[in-house]
């Protein structure tokens, strides 16, 4: 029986069927359905997976990795920028190794849909000397994670399994197997190779070093690798992940005329790939991301126009491929087909009608014209709109907890009254260690929690900040009489005005937690919010 699933959810499923007992993840488009996959997977609570959400990606990280040294299969699941928070433990457990099976799943996001770039995973995969896979379509997915987790234990690696918006969004039939049991508890038998330090690393690195060979013996053996050869060798095709797919739309029914090699599992099948190379007359390159295996052909093979694709010009250098290019480059047409006529005219994306975010950017711009333009420094969440029209005042977005941090940097090259606006989950992720190095330079600046209570961003997740945020920030250091809280309403418009004004002059850190839980948030979550509230209090 075929299921009607997205890429994610198949990968979820295939994550649970391939015994994890636990995911680690924090919520980021375009990977965040496949964590709540497993949190509502009602097999998966029988079973026990463990599946709430992470402070951070690198916190996921590194429990995934505490549960697979107890020998469990984990799962830790990231968009490509959380890639970058986990990437210290991501390099060092490469040395490390693992003892249960530990898959990295990371959805990058070519196009940027819902992202500050498009970064190709597959890059840090090279990088930590990994298997890296990456899956073409929807079923594919779901087979790679019983692969993925059985190689990852036969390597006693990491394996990193990639994903794209356009195939963790879209859906397919998905065949579903039997589920297997999960791995009981058995510790490493050496744990030197866990202890880092200097004379184990150096062991660990070499031992990684030499596994090179192994690894692309199993890509060259690997069944999500499949090269087709055909008599017309004037054109050979390399097609990579849901680069095949693409191909597959424009070549299904002539494929005997084109020779094609499949590339989902890296190192890229050497052997394969000179096959290819030497038979045919030119070769192109489709691959979503980075020109990763244009480059790597150039390197092994070629000094010449034998290799085409994204460095060549023939595909773009940049945002999603589609069917059409890919027709295109392969020489289908010569022409871009007409465009298709709008039906609906776009619209930059807006904040909700009645958000609180928007009281509180109504207060900020009433204060600017006193302290001075450019000198609100925004972070990543809903109120990151708040930097385009019509509000236009947020003046910097560039990472996760960077508001803090820039906003600081900023007071230290002499600007005055400058302002940080963070929210709740973005504050506990990145933002708390912004905050205490503020406070031990005494740095002028006013750090705006915008607290909704909730990852509203992202589908209204949980928040780790949750009636916690006062705490956290009195037990980090900030002054009692210059952390003020407020409800941004209308009609708090005068007294927020009065209070924000009062505290950007203030000569040091000053911290004001704008609290108002999200407009879209059901009256059963605001009541199960505001008994966690009183609990903790």
């Amino acid at each position: 029986m075929k299921n009607l699933v997205l890429g994610n959810e198949a990968l979820a499923q295939g994550a649970i069927d391939s015994g994890i007992s636990g995911v680690y993840a924090y919520p980021g488009t375009p990977s965040t359905e496949i964590t709540q996959y497993i949190q509502k997977s009602k097999v998966a609570k029988e079973c026990g997976i463990r599946s709430n959400w992470s402070v951070n990606e690198k916190t996921a990280m590194e429990a995934a990795l505490g549960m697979s040294y107890c020998g469990k299969r984990s799962l830790t699941v990231m968009k490509h920028v959380g890639l970058n928070v986990a990437s210290d433990v991501f390099m060092n457990m490469s040395v490390s190794g693992i003892n249960g099976g530990l898959v990295v799943v990371v959805a990058d996001d070519p196009a940027m849909h819902s992202s500050q770039n498009e970064q190709d995973s597959r890059f840090y995969g090279k990088f930590a000397k990994v298997p890296i896979l990456e899956p073409s379509n929807q079923q594919e997915a779901y087979n790679m994670m019983h692969y993925a987790f059985d190689l990852s234990e036969n390597t006693q690696l990491p394996v990193l399994l990639r994903m794209v918006t356009r195939l963790s969004h879209s859906r397919s039939g998905v065949t579903f197997k039997e589920r297997r049991a999960q791995n009981g508890i058995q510790l490493p038998v050496n744990t030197d190779r866990f202890a880092l330090v200097p004379s184990n690393a150096r062991k660990q690195y070499d031992k990684l070093v030499h596994k090179k060979n192994d690894l692309l013996a199993a890509s060259e053996k690997s069944p999500f690798n499949k090269i087709g050869q055909h008599k017309d060798r004037s054109l050979g095709i390399v097609a990579c992940g849901i680069g095949y797919n693409y191909v597959m739309e424009n070549l299904a029914d002539d494929l005997e005329f084109f020779s094609l090699l499949k590339i989902s599992q890296y190192p890229i099948p050497k052997e394969k790939l000179k096959k290819l190379y030497k038979d045919c007359d030119e070769v192109l390159v489709v691959e979503e991301g980075y020109p990763l295996v244009e480059e790597l052909i150039h390197d092994y093979f070629d000094e010449n126009q034998k290799v085409t694709g994204k460095l060549s010009g023939h595909l773009p250098l940049t945002g999603e491929l589609t069917p059409n290019i890919v027709a295109k480059a392969i020489g289908l047409y010569r022409k871009e087909p007409a465009p298709v006529s709008d039906l609906v005219v776009g619209r930059p994306p807006q904040l909700c009608e009645g958000c609180g975010h928007i009281d509180l950017f109504n207060v900020i711009q009433e204060i600017l014209p006193e302290i001075g333009q450019k000198k609100v420094f925004g972070d990543i969440g809903c109120y990151a709109l708040g930097a385009l029209t019509p509000l236009k005042t947020i003046n910097t977005l560039i990472d996760m907890g960077a508001s803090i941090t820039m906003a600081k940097g900023a007071a230290d090259a002499g600007i005055e009254n400058a302002i940080a606006i963070i929210g709740d989950s973005t504050f506990t992720h990145s933002g708390m260690t912004g905050l205490l190095e503020a406070i031990n330079d005494q740095s002028p600046i006013t750090v705006i929690i915008s607290d909704n209570s909730t990852v509203a961003m992202t589908g209204a997740q949980e928040s780790a900040a949750t009636g916690r945020l006062k705490e956290i920030c009195l037990g980090l250091g900030v002054p009692p009489d210059h952390l003020k809280i407020i409800v941004p309403l209308k009609k708090n418009f005068a007294q927020n005005l009065e209070l924000m004004r009062k505290e950007i002059h203030y000569k040091g850190v000053s911290v004001i937690i704008s609290e108002r839980p999200c407009v879209r948030l059901s009256r059963d979550s605001k009541e199960q919010i505001k008994q966690k509230i009183a609990s903790l209090n």
